[in-house]
């Protein structure tokens, strides 16, 4: 299990193999989230936008326009108020 010592500064190095795992990079956020149960996890914070490129696209799928998003919304609401 990667692990990580605390300096004086109150500061932690992550192992690479968690740097890798996240795919964070220097200069890039990390969030500690603490738990109910007082676990604490690690995520990468903030994402830069370009790395969401094509992450909803399925083939086949025409895309819409932000008009026919809207009018889905509208209707959605209508139907569950």
């Amino acid at each position: 299990m990667p692990a990580a010592t605390l300096t004086s500064k109150g500061q932690l190095t992550l192992p690479k193999k968690i740097r890798e795992h996240l795919k964070v990079t220097t200069g890039d956020a990390v969030d500690f989230i603490i738990g109910a149960d007082g676990e604490v996890r690690v995520r990468a914070g903030d994402v830069d936008v370009r790395q969401l490129q094509g992450f909803l696209h399925k083939p086949g799928r025409r895309p819409v326009t932000l008009e026919q998003m809207d009018e889905a919304i509208a209707l959605a609401r209508r139907r569950h108020p």
